[in-house]
């Protein structure tokens, strides 16, 4: 096992090849143990120098209801009429408190992501 910090974009490539070819070693080998090690790595890299952005609060509302299989007339009862539920998903009204505790239990999102603050559509 020669493991090493990754420190650039060729030993990010590096260790990618490696963990290929030591992902599937079984539990409790060395090439698992080095597999496990690299994860770590290239995890922590990845974070780094290719950061995710968080969505604002439509677009995961959005995500969610694709993941759920929700249309918007299934958020009818959280937004109170299917005009609201066009307005809010089309960022012409911003959401309510009352609307994000009621997402919060509908759609199982963070009230932490809800709350951020997004524009409204021209």
């Amino acid at each position: 096992m020669n493991i090493r910090p990754i420190k650039s974009e060729a030993d990010y490539k590096l260790a990618l090849k490696r963990l290929e070819e030591v992902f599937d070693a079984p539990a409790g080998t060395p090439e698992s143990d080095e597999a496990d090690i690299l994860g770590v790595l290239v995890d922590e890299y990845e974070k780094k120098h290719f950061p995710i952005e968080t969505p604002d609060p439509i677009e995961a509302i959005r995500i969610r209801m694709e993941e759920l299989q929700l249309r918007q007339i299934d958020l009818v009862e959280v937004f109170g009429s299917k005009s609201r539920v066009s307005e809010i998903l089309n960022r012409k009204r911003k959401l309510t408190v009352e609307m994000i505790r009621q997402l919060t239990k509908r759609l199982n999102l963070s009230p932490e992501l809800l709350i951020t603050d997004y524009q409204l559509a021209s």
